[in-house]
């Protein structure tokens, strides 16, 4: 498989278009938007702004003796939970939506996450409220049994987590796929704040010593296929192929993606080319104001009942 494939459509009427896919083997997303804007830049006859940074033994490949060795329990294997229910079809039928929020209604969200608990510190963030947010719509919109097990891939980041932390401009990938586990009937019955706290905890599990002892970890095992989108994906193996009654989630909320401009101009749209299997993909909106996107590709006979729950759960804050 090519590392990095590049598709340019020029339309009858002068617009361009610019598909751009790359190895995550490579990559994350934050290294290859780190390419794209210093690849405008040159071709705008511009210097470098930050040269990509390329050692990789900064993350210890081939020194042992920087880290400590894998914790004997740690086990990076996804165990997705399955349907309890043998009726969902092999491969359904998905289908993509581009939802958006304004600010007022983000923020919203983040009120509710923090409300009626007890004082949490620090305050549950955009990121883990939006999120808790669209788990619990999914499984509104699954029908999902009170005793469901379901789980939310989300991505952290090491960079800044591994001591000491990865030089500006690392150039590779630097995430963590983990897991926030709950049942079904808690996510759906407790409040936005149960589900923002799960995905806190999953999160913090990514800490400099998990770190280490992960590396560690697939270093030493025997097949790192078994870890791999494109693996999974012509085997029929679950991971870390989200599906009914789990949900994968990419956060773009943070990264530069707009202002992509080869000298012909600030660009018209620029997003996700895909969304896999039922899985999520958020997108700050290009106007700068606070709005956003959920770009979610979820089972066709879920999807309205889906949209119904994302917004009328948020207009009930107001009630």
């Amino acid at each position: 498989m090519p590392l990095l494939l590049v598709q340019l459509t020029w339309f009858s009427y002068g617009g361009i278009s610019l598909g751009l896919t790359a190895s995550h083997a490579v990559v994350d997303g934050q290294s290859l938007l780190h390419f794209i804007s210093e690849w405008t830049g040159l071709a705008r006859g511009e210097p470098l702004k930050l040269a990509p940074f390329l050692d990789r033994k900064v993350l210890g490949a081939g020194n042992d003796h920087l880290h400590p060795p894998a914790s004997p329990s740690l086990d990076l294997s996804f165990n997705l939970p399955t349907l309890l229910s043998s009726e969902e079809e092999t491969k359904p039928e998905t289908t993509i939506a581009m939802l958006k929020l304004t600010k007022e209604e983000v923020e919203k969200l983040k009120k509710m996450a923090n409300e009626g608990e007890e004082t949490i510190i620090p305050a549950y963030t955009r990121y883990e409220s939006l999120v808790g947010h669209i788990w619990r719509c999914a499984s509104k919109a699954r029908k999902h049994k009170h005793e469901q097990p379901t789980a939310l891939g989300v991505c952290a980041s090491s960079r800044s987590r591994i001591k000491p932390a990865l030089p500006k401009g690392y150039f590779g990938n630097a995430i963590f796929d983990v897991l926030a586990t709950s049942t079904a009937g808690d996510l759906m019955a407790k409040s936005l704040s149960y589900a923002a706290s799960r995905i806190r905890e999953a999160i913090e599990i990514v800490t400099n010593e998990y770190i280490w002892s992960a590396i560690d970890y697939l270093k030493k095992h025997p097949d790192l296929t078994v870890f791999q989108d494109l693996q999974a994906r012509t085997s029929n193996d679950q991971f870390p192929f989200y599906k009914n009654p789990n949900l994968g989630v990419v956060n773009w909320l943070s990264f530069p993606i707009y202002g992509v401009d080869f000298g012909w101009g600030k660009e018209v749209y620029i997003g996700p080319g895909d969304v896999d299997a039922e899985s999520s993909f958020l997108v700050p909106s290009s106007s700068g104001d606070g709005s956003l996107v959920v770009a979610l590709s979820l089972q066709v006979s879920h999807m309205e009942a889906f949209k119904k729950h994302f917004y009328e759960d948020i207009m009930i804050c107001n009630m």
